[in-house]
């Protein structure tokens, strides 16, 4: 293998690369930008990345299955659980669903000659929104169902 200084790289330049086709056998050479190539060489390192991280994982995990692991009578269903979810880096989670009553107070400034005729119901509904601070609650609908009150100072 040839190597080349960075300013003599070309990531535009085209290669050939022959490829065998799988269901003929047959050669095609298919030409690639030089950055094409590079993608596929770096996904190909993720996964080997990924492929050595998940072999040792299921080595870890085929250890504890001996008489002396898993197998043995002392060893408890939540330990087993416990183990594993740590062997794959996985925190176990469970969906709960909810439905809230919320009463928020407010207001909003309105053109004057608009205010006699002004919809405060139809402005929150375009205007007003619920939402969650993180990424693991979700609101999934709201609805104003009452307006208590339009007094305008």
């Amino acid at each position: 293998m040839e190597t080349v200084t960075q300013e003599l790289y070309n990531p535009h330049a085209f290669i050939a690369v022959r490829r065998i086709d799988s269901n003929t056998q047959e050669n095609t050479f298919p030409i690639y930008k030089a950055t094409d190539i590079e993608n596929v060489l770096n996904r190909m390192n993720i996964l080997e990345q990924h492929l050595e991280e998940s072999n040792k994982q299921l080595g870890q995990i085929i250890d504890n299955l001996t008489a002396d692991g898993w197998y043995s009578e002392t060893v408890d269903k939540a330990d087993v659980l416990r183990d594993i979810c740590e062997i794959v880096n996985h925190t176990p989670t469970q969906t709960l669903n909810w439905t809230v009553t919320l009463t928020v107070s407010g207001s909003s400034e309105v053109n004057l000659d608009e205010a006699k005729d002004f919809d405060v119901r139809y402005h929150l509904a375009d205007n007003l929104s619920v939402d969650s601070n993180d990424f693991t609650t979700e609101v999934d609908s709201w609805d104003i169902d009452y307006v208590d009150s339009q007094d305008w100072q």
